[in-house]
């Protein structure tokens, strides 16, 4: 790893990097989520409504969920993770979109969630993805949870590949809906990892 990688939590300044890096990790679900959010940002391009979400503290899309790994002063890679709870009830009566459901059936209550783990493309290969995944280990050991879990597209084999690597294993899979969005079809696959 570079010497000069740093990792910090993020602040409300980062959240535009964080929505680009976000934008990176989805491969194409955040274009879609935040392109069907364009009615309550009137003028808004996806990406920016991507870090005007980022920008607040209401929902677990905040950037108070993420760190940022930063090379010379500039953020260059985020993760972004938080603890998914315990449903109160069963099937709380929440409609969720066709497009997202197999993310949403295949989420974890009980761990903490990797929701998004991304690197500018000319800087990977620098091990900054194999620290954000153990400053995501520690986060979740601190926070009282044994396992970590993450969602990855089964075509993003680079990305199958670290968490392998990392003590990552496939638990569960679901179809992906396609959409003209999304840039991988086959299957997303739930990989999970004990602390």
């Amino acid at each position: 790893m570079n010497a000069s990688a740093t990792f910090r939590p993020a602040t409300r300044r980062d959240s535009r990097k964080i929505a680009e890096l976000f934008w990176i990790a989805s491969g194409g679900v955040a274009k879609y989520l935040w392109s069907t959010l364009a009615p309550e940002y009137p003028g808004l391009a996806p990406i920016e409504i991507g870090a005007m979400r980022y920008a607040g503290e209401e929902s677990p899309f905040s950037y108070k969920n993420c760190t940022v790994a930063e090379l010379g002063g500039e953020v260059v890679g985020m993760l972004h993770a938080f603890p998914i709870e315990e449903p109160e009830q069963e099937g709380a009566g929440e409609v969720v979109d066709p497009i997202l459901e197999p993310y949403a059936r295949l989420e974890v209550p009980g761990s903490y969630y990797v929701s998004a783990l991304a690197v500018f493309p000319k800087h990977q290969g620098k091990g900054l993805g194999k620290r954000m995944l153990e400053i995501a280990k520690e986060q979740a050991r601190q926070s009282g949870y044994g396992k970590v879990s993450l969602l990855v597209f089964e075509q993003n084999e680079g990305a199958v590949e670290l968490y392998r690597r990392n003590g990552f294993r496939v638990v569960d899979r679901a179809p992906v809906v396609p959409h003209e969005s999304i840039r991988y079809t086959g299957e997303v696959l739930l990989m999970t990892a004990t602390v």
